[in-house]
């Protein structure tokens, strides 16, 4: 257990928070740059098949999450939410040090997209825990009447990072020719993450363990944990198929943005990071909103509202874009889709919390994430670039997004319908959101 002195909410969410930064930056960071990456690690006879090969290593580092969450969830429920965000950050910071000093292929050959792949897969492996740890850590410190509100901060923190992100590549493109962009430039944001990695340790090693941890006497071993989840299989299923919207939604407005506007829209790479940069102002400001009106209204309408809002919308929404690929479309478009995401996470994320057992809370929540996000989010610049190459179509991104939103609407369907696979008494008995006292 954690001796650290408690501190106030509001700091205990910045210092939880911080990896966030750090763990979505680098993800950021390597969509935003892909036909950089590209060009420097994964040379081939064509620019499609060098992107597509980037892409998939950017896709490969999603396929490790799955497996960190059970191995570094499984850690954090049994040894404590602090010592397991440590962990996360520990791994994620190596991965991070391996991708930016790697030379290129023209220098080392084929160990080049190699150590670059390890580095992807490390960086996978401690994301798969890093979401479940920090969601988790917010609810259990949250006070009853504000859970939404403060789970919500685990994936505004992540826009940090997307605006951080964006104001460097269009600092970068304004100021570097293609040539040393591809030479050197790319790497600039990478060893400024590698940069603020210290200062990172410095405030995560000064979390306390949460009350509700410390205060419970049996912390299951890893073969309790495994058991346990494998009981709750329909939750974490459930789970899973509510994340694919998240996921899906998010590595479209953020990472595939720059290069979809750049390669298939064909906009100034300069516009396509000032959309970007918008999208994540927008998610910032929308996140914490509607997880704190998650609090007043429920978890429910919120969760019915945007996945129907994106099962109707996505695909026509693509369409009025491709139509006349502008600047102001790509904005609305992305906003509109930034509204949709902001508004279902807000709900979704700390519902995720509620539903899974105390006593397995990090591994089911980060399973569930993870999955989704290895099976939709982290392949979503991969799919669609391969489905607008092979249809010809450039509105392909939306039928995607529309997929996603019909499996997230079946999982709410089947967590609130009538008939549901989850045992509704479990449910309302592990759903913590109480109603805020009427004024």
């Amino acid at each position: 257990m954690s001796s650290k002195t408690s501190a106030s909410p509001v700091t205990s969410v910045l210092r939880v928070t911080s990896g966030n930064f750090l763990e979505m930056y680098d993800f950021m960071i390597f969509g935003y740059y892909a036909t950089y990456i590209a060009k420097t690690f994964f040379p081939a006879n064509s620019e499609f098949a060098s992107l597509m090969l980037a892409l998939a290593t950017f896709g490969s580092g999603f396929l490790m999450r799955p497996l960190g969450a059970i191995l570094l969830g499984g850690y954090t429920d049994r040894h404590g939410r602090r010592r397991g965000l440590l962990l996360t950050l520990s791994l994620m910071a190596f991965g991070t040090l391996s991708v930016a000093c790697t030379p290129g292929y023209t220098r080392i050959g084929a160990a080049a997209p190699l150590l670059v792949l390890a580095g992807r897969l490390l960086q996978g492996l401690s994301a798969g825990a890093e979401l479940g740890g920090v969601s988790v850590y917010l609810s259990e410190i949250a006070p009853p009447n504000r859970k939404g509100f403060y789970v919500s901060w685990q994936s505004a923190s992540q826009q940090i990072a997307v605006m951080f992100a964006a104001v460097l590549g269009i600092i970068l493109v304004s100021r570097l020719s293609p040539a040393d962009m591809t030479s050197w430039g790319w790497r600039v944001p990478l060893w400024i993450g590698c940069a603020v990695i210290p200062f990172l340790f410095w405030i995560r090693n000064s979390l306390a363990e949460t009350g509700e941890f410390a205060a419970r006497r049996h912390h299951p071993a890893m073969k309790e944990i495994l058991t346990s989840v494998a009981r709750n299989w329909r939750i974490v299923g459930v789970a899973t198929m509510l994340t694919t919207l998240t996921t899906t939604t998010f590595y479209l407005i953020t990472a595939y943005t720059p290069t979809y506007g750049a390669t298939t829209l064909h906009l100034s790479r300069t516009n396509a990071f000032i959309v970007t940069l918008c999208v994540g102002i927008c998610n910032f400001t929308f996140l914490p909103i509607m997880g704190g009106l998650s609090d007043k209204v429920g978890r429910r309408p919120l969760l019915w509202t945007f996945t129907l809002a994106a099962l109707i919308t996505a695909y026509p929404a693509m369409l009025w874009l491709v139509a006349n690929p502008t600047f102001g479309r790509l904005l609305t478009v992305e906003l509109w889709f930034s509204v949709i995401f902001g508004s279902y996470n807000g709900a979704m994320v700390v519902y995720l919390t509620e539903i899974m057992p105390a006593e397995v809370r990090a591994t089911g929540f980060s399973l569930a994430y993870s999955t989704a996000t290895a099976l939709f989010g982290g392949f979503t610049p991969f799919v669609c670039t391969y489905l607008i190459h092979e249809t010809g179509n450039k509105a392909m991104p939306g039928a995607w997004l529309g997929l996603a939103a019909a499996l997230a609407l079946t999982a709410v369907a089947l967590t609130y319908g009538g008939g549901t696979l989850l045992n509704r008494e479990q449910v309302n008995r592990k759903t913590a959101f109480v109603p805020a006292p009427a004024r």
